[in-house]
């Protein structure tokens, strides 16, 4: 009996261990992406520095999302609250009260 509770913990153990394990990522053939982990792709601000002093419109929002690399995008008005968290797939498109773009970053 005890050897049966021996082997039935050792293979519940095993089988815990396992589902711990991760596989290793393939790279795409266009190139390599940083890629934070979760999977998604870093943002880079220089590449939407483009739209500062641009009036913010969907288009401008989507174009800068692309260029970034960044999962998600958002412009920011100086009256809207946000969280403190940190997420380096998001592009943030700062604009002041008359919706005018006047700084980009990610986060």
């Amino acid at each position: 009996m005890p050897w049966k509770l021996a082997s039935l913990g050792s293979l519940l153990t095993v089988a815990m261990l396992a589902g711990c394990s991760s596989t290793p990522s393939t790279e795409s053939a266009a190139g390599t992406v940083a890629t934070t982990d979760t999977g998604h792709s870093r943002c880079d601000a220089k590449a939407a520095e483009f739209t500062i002093g641009k009036q913010a419109s969907a288009e401008l929002l989507e174009q800068a999302r692309t260029r970034s690399g960044a999962q998600n995008a958002r412009f920011l008005l100086p009256t809207d609250m946000v969280t403190l968290e940190y997420r380096s797939d998001r592009l943030n498109l700062n604009t002041d009260a008359s919706r005018v773009v006047t700084r980009v970053n990610c986060g």
